[in-house]
């Protein structure tokens, strides 16, 4: 990675908490790799999945959806180039397991490790000092388990470890090691007939990464975990036992302080409040009021064409404010199932003024369904 994009990464972890009024002012977090969407199939919906159909990678959108899974056993494998544009060494990657214990429960876990490529170190006068490696990465697992015929719900304990400092440069930014909860909940009706098409509903929501505070640096200074709230819900339009189209829709929000402490000259500092009183107070502490807030929530709509479900198209747009990070963009996906595999590809057309990490970057996820088959609905 270029030396420039290394000290760019570290002035926004030293900065984090500074920010003025009359400019865009996004919420920091710790572990921000934490919120990125793992898979190729929800990153060609837009990066929608609360309340999509289970699938291998549900751990990250709703660990409840798979107590509602096809299969006895899933098992999902990703890989999605990060700034593809700038550098060829830093990457996402993972793995995802999910068994159906029964009728009524899953159990599942994932591991996920984003690589922040090598850093070339020099002295003053531009002599090689050696070589770091950065990273971050999460171990999770989740317990799902259907409370009605209809309605499921799932917990997840999550292992983070995010490693930004530097030892041979004598950095202050220390390795942050700590634990998260998600709690989750998936509803899916019984198919339903609407005359000319049978159909089935869809919602769910997860609550993720609800952990205490942590620091990077010994000043004592901290930051808040990526807490976030998804809200999602869709409809499938069964047109007939080959051809069936479903149309989703989802809400996000960072359960984390706004920014609204005066600093002087229209700065704002995150105030310093505990993790489950920021939660709290995350909807209605924006400086800006309720505008401000609305801000706060991205949404996104997704839509998906599946034939004999062995071929998906996929389209999807994802809408953030330019005043709270400006990521919007219009994506395409396609899916192809072989047997028990089932390959999915996903690519991103960015809509906004501002680069996109993932801007001209196929990606793709392959998983595999085994084992003992379920009823769907």
């Amino acid at each position: 990675m270029k030396k420039i994009t290394f000290l760019t990464f570290i002035a926004v972890i030293a900065l984090q908490n500074l920010y003025a009024q009359e400019q865009p002012n996004p919420i920091p977090t710790a572990a921000p790799f934490l919120l990125i969407a793992p898979d190729a199939r929800s990153g060609g919906l837009g990066d929608i999945g609360a309340s999509t159909s289970a699938d291998a990678f549900s751990q990250h959108y709703n660990a409840a959806k798979y107590a509602f899974m096809p299969a006895q056993y899933s098992l999902g494998i990703y890989y999605t180039p990060w700034l593809q544009e700038l550098t060829n060494d830093v990457f996402l990657g993972g793995v995802n397991f999910a068994n159906r214990i029964n009728e009524r429960s899953s159990w599942s876990a994932s591991l996920n490790y984003f690589n922040l490529g090598e850093i070339d170190l020099t002295d003053s006068g531009g002599v090689p000092t050696g070589t770091e490696k950065l990273n971050e990465f999460s171990l999770d697992g989740a317990y799902s388990l259907k409370l009605s015929e209809n309605y499921g719900m799932g917990i997840t304990l999550r292992y983070v470890r995010s490693d930004l400092g530097i030892e041979s440069a004598n950095t202050v930014i220390t390795p942050v090691n700590t634990f998260t909860v998600d709690i989750s909940g998936f509803y899916q009706s019984d198919e339903e007939n609407f005359g000319d098409f049978n159909g089935v509903w869809r919602a769910g929501f997860n609550i993720s990464n609800m952990g205490p505070k942590v620091s990077y640096s010994t000043d004592g200074q901290e930051s808040y975990m990526p807490t976030n709230l998804r809200l999602g819900g869709g409809f499938d339009f069964i047109l007939d036992n080959y051809n069936k189209v479903t149309l989703t829709t989802e809400f996000n929000k960072l359960l984390v302080p706004t920014p609204n402490v005066p600093f002087g000259d229209g700065k704002y500092l995150q105030p310093d409040k505990g993790f489950f009183e920021g939660m709290i107070g995350s909807f209605s502490d924006a400086p800006g009021g309720g505008k401000e807030e609305m801000q706060e929530i991205t949404w996104a709509l997704g839509a998906e064409y599946m034939y004999n479900d062995a071929f998906s198209l996929r389209t999807g747009y994802f809408h953030e404010s330019k005043f709270k990070g400006s990521r919007q963009f219009m994506t395409l996906g396609a899916g192809f199932k072989f047997k028990s595999a089932r390959l999915d590809l996903s690519y991103l057309f960015n809509t906004a003024d501002i680069n996109n990490p993932l801007e001209n970057t196929l990606r793709f996820s392959l998983s595999f369904d085994f084992g003992e088959l379920y009823e769907i609905y």
